[in-house]
């Protein structure tokens, strides 16, 4: 018996068979998944699909966009949310300060630390809720969270670090809530694509490629980031990556390159670029991973635990493990006070734009991906996933995170063979699931995530190929909306610049058009009054009596 079983195995006979019999246990659950009414609804038949393939489609997805959960969080927490002047502690002799806010203050961080829980759960719930709504009603395999880019506008231009800014937390996700109901709107009524072809092309090729740079300076800096970049007094920015740095400013104090943060940081870069180049699925992740759990072990010079009183209740909370959030600050903290205030309408527009052009953008692509589009240019499922879209930033915003959009990283799960919206609900069960581990997802340190927003806006450069830099009306325009991005930390004044430069640049044109126009409709007038000249009869006699 065992000489046979031994004999069986060296020629693979027990793999052969467990392969076999795994093959008909899958084949029957994809007939019978098929034939079933989730099946029909999701018209797996239809579209060449089975069960295991959109499964594996979902997870493929997941994986590749689930570092979302802890990057969107770690930026929006860099805003202070609803934390305030009054969280922060003080001794009974000492009065509060607004540099409380800014400087190490254990009142304040505790709340900065429940807000990124609050945000935590927001992102998850809003990607959950948006990623299941576009399969269930717009069947397409897309799965949805809260976009880069606008996170980082709402925190670092509306609402500022630590509340530094124009705008409050409340105020802003207020500015979120209305742009999601005006994009509702335009969707449902048709209007979306003639909205987008109002902003000039070269400016929309740049707009992504600046929101890039912008995203990468921001996982460069030294709060949300690696810390490479750093302010310097004579030349604004500076290489940093120091051991020792001003907890203000951020000004390098000694130890310049210096940092373990990061050289850790630096490695988890290094591996997801590696991943990258393998076409890994879950690249993204394994880099925050790697540096995360590294960070992890305490009395080391990169842990995210030190031994401070914060350190130590951060740590006793990452022990649970497990634990269930409850929103606390963020769910419907939304505020019209301010309204009267230019900024509020600037943001409102450049939310809209960036929303627009990112959804129109990723749908047909993702269309185009799948093979969904028709031959008129239209997909199945186009007008809903639109609304989707645009009614999964209303929920955001009552959740307190930034507008919901359709991630690009979806073609990893088309990829698998992903066709029907069964793999938008497995990418939103995925999400739900990670609702129950808070402490772990909470504890990611900023030098984790840091190489992931310079990943993103590396990924996000590639439509410069598009521009076409031979034609200086295009070129300069293109490259003004890019620059001021990063440069001026405002990604609206990118898009203004870049507006107002194409406008100038072309205003010759629009005037000679018109001056030709003019000058056409003279002549037209001209020959016009000739020929009822030419044809009016001669005056009569004068008849004298």
């Amino acid at each position: 018996m065992g000489r046979e079983l031994c004999a069986a195995m060296g020629n693979g006979g027990v793999f052969k068979k467990i392969g076999k019999s795994w093959s008909k246990l899958e084949k029957r659950l994809n007939d019978g998944v098929s034939k079933s009414k989730v099946g029909n609804y999701f018209k797996l038949e239809a579209r060449n699909s089975c069960f295991t393939k959109e499964l594996r489609a979902g997870l493929a997805t997941f994986l590749t966009m689930a570092y979302i959960i802890s990057v969107n969080a770690t930026i929006l927490a860099d805003s202070g949310g609803t934390c305030s002047i009054a969280d922060c502690s003080t001794t009974a002799n000492q009065t509060v300060t607004p540099d409380c806010m800014i400087l190490p203050n254990e009142g304040y961080q505790n709340c900065l630390a429940k807000t990124k829980n609050d945000l935590i759960v927001g992102t998850i719930l809003s990607a959950m809720i948006g990623s299941i709504a576009m399969g269930v009603l717009a069947n397409l395999p897309l799965g949805l969270a809260p976009g880069m880019g606008p996170n980082a506008y709402l925190a670092y231009n509306l609402v500022g670090f630590h509340g530094s800014g124009k705008l409050s937390y409340q105020t802003a996700l207020a500015v979120v809530l209305l742009e999601g109901i005006a994009f509702l709107a335009i969707a449902a009524f048709g209007l979306r694509e003639k909205l987008a072809r109002l902003i000039p092309h070269p400016v929309r090729l740049a707009c992504a490629a600046g929101i890039g740079l912008f995203i990468a300076f921001v996982g460069l800096q030294i709060p949300q980031g690696v810390g490479l970049v750093g302010p310097d007094p004579s030349t604004l920015v500076t290489i940093t990556a120091c051991s020792n740095t001003n907890p203000a400013t951020g000004e390098c104090l000694g130890g310049k390159m210096h940092s373990p943060k990061f050289w850790l940081g630096a490695a988890g870069f290094i591996i997801t670029c590696y991943g990258l180049m393998k076409e890994i699925k879950g690249s993204m992740i394994y880099g925050i991973v790697f540096v995360t759990f590294i960070s992890w072990f305490r009395g080391t010079s990169v842990t995210v635990f030190p031994n401070t009183q914060i350190g130590d209740t951060d740590f006793h909370y990452f022990k649970k493990v497990v634990d269930f959030h409850k929103i606390q600050s963020t769910a419907g903290a939304i505020s019209f006070t301010n309204f009267n205030r230019s900024e509020v309408w600037v943001a409102l527009v450049t939310l809209l734009y960036v929303d627009v052009l990112a959804t129109t953008g990723t749908l047909y692509t993702m269309a185009e991906m799948g093979g969904f589009v028709n031959n008129e240019g239209g997909f199945e499922g186009e007008y809903s996933a639109y609304l989707v879209d645009a009614g999964s930033t209303v929920v955001g915003a009552a959740l307190g995170v930034t507008p919901i959009a359709t991630y690009i990283e979806s073609s990893a799960g088309l990829r698998e063979g992903g066709r029907t919206g069964l793999t938008a609900v497995i990418i939103g069960l995925c999400f739900f699931m990670s609702l129950f581990f808070v402490p772990l997802l909470s504890s990611v340190p900023p030098w984790a995530i840091g190489p992931s927003l310079v990943m993103v806006g590396v990924m996000m450069m590639k439509v410069v190929k598009d521009i076409n830099w031979g034609k200086m009306k295009e070129a300069a325009p293109a490259f003004m909306t890019m620059v001021l991005m990063p440069l001026t930390y405002s990604i609206a004044n990118g898009i203004i610049g870049g507006i107002g430069l194409y406008i100038a640049l072309n205003l010759y044109d629009y005037v000679a058009i018109v001056i030709k126009w003019l000058i056409k409709m003279k002549r037209m007038v001209g020959r016009e009054q000739n020929q009822v000249s030419a044809t009016a009869p001669a005056d009569s006699p004068i008849e004298v009596i």
